[in-house]
C-alpha cells in the first residue's frame, strides 16, 4: 500500500507539471529575409553565432507571473545573417569555433549577440498592434580575437491586429518586421561605424 501511494504521488505530480507547461504558448518564429541590394565589400568575413544566439528564446509572463509566450527566434536570425553577410563580404563563412578564424583564412570575424528583446502585446498595451524591439550587440573581431569594433545596433517591428489572425501569428510577424529592420540598419550602417571605418580603411 506504502507503493501505491507513492506511486500515485509521483504521478499526481507528474500531471500537475504536465497540465502547468500546456499553459505556455509557443512561437517559433519564421520569416524570410531578402539579400540587400548594396554595393560588396571585396573582404573575407567569418561569422561565429553563439550557443545563446542559436537557442535564443524569450517568455512573456502575465501579470500574475504565469508563463505566456514562448517565442524561440534564434534559427530564424541565423538566416537572416545568412541572407544579409554574402550580399556585404565577397566570402563568407560560417565558424564553429571562434578559434578556426585562423586557419579560415578571413579577414575579421563577426559575433552577433541578443542583448534585449521586448514583446508588446495588444491585450496589454489597449493597441491595435503587436510589437517587437530588439537590442543587439555587433562585435567584430580579428581573425587571432583581437579587438575591431564593438556596437549597438536596436531594430523594431510591428504588425496590426487583424480579425482570424492569432496571437502567434501576430507575435511571428512582428518580429520577423524587427529582423528585417534590423537587415537594413545593420547593412546600411556597417561603414559608419567609426572603428569599422578604420579597419576597413586600413585594408584598403
Amino acid at each position: 500500500m506504502i507503493r501505491v501511494k507513492k506511486l500515485k504521488t509521483v504521478v499526481i505530480a507528474s500531471l500537475a507539471l504536465f497540465i502547468s507547461s500546456c499553459g505556455v504558448n509557443s512561437v517559433v518564429v519564421q520569416g524570410s529575409y531578402p539579400s540587400p541590394n548594396i554595393r560588396q565589400i571585396p573582404l573575407a568575413v567569418g561569422v561565429y553565432y553563439g550557443d545563446e544566439l542559436r537557442n535564443f528564446s524569450y517568455t512573456e509572463y502575465s501579470e500574475t507571473g504565469k508563463e505566456e509566450y514562448k517565442v524561440d527566434s534564434g534559427l530564424t536570425h541565423i538566416q537572416l545573417f545568412g541572407s544579409v553577410l554574402p550580399a556585404m563580404f565577397a566570402r563568407v563563412v560560417v565558424l564553429d569555433e571562434l578559434s578556426d578564424a585562423t586557419s579560415a583564412g578571413v579577414d575579421a570575424v563577426f559575433a552577433p549577440s541578443i542583448e534585449e528583446f521586448q514583446l508588446a502585446l495588444p491585450q496589454k498595451t489597449r493597441l491595435d498592434a503587436y510589437e517587437v524591439w530588439v537590442k543587439y550587440n555587433m562585435r567584430l573581431l580579428a581573425p587571432d580575437g583581437g579587438y575591431i569594433a564593438d556596437w549597438v545596433v536596436t531594430s523594431y517591428g510591428k504588425t496590426p491586429t487583424e480579425s482570424m489572425r492569432s496571437v502567434e501569428s501576430g507575435i511571428n510577424d512582428a518580429t520577423v518586421g524587427a529582423l528585417r529592420d534590423l537587415a537594413s540598419n545593420f547593412s546600411l550602417s556597417f561603414g559608419s561605424v567609426p572603428e569599422v571605418r578604420d579597419w576597413l580603411a586600413s585594408k584598403q
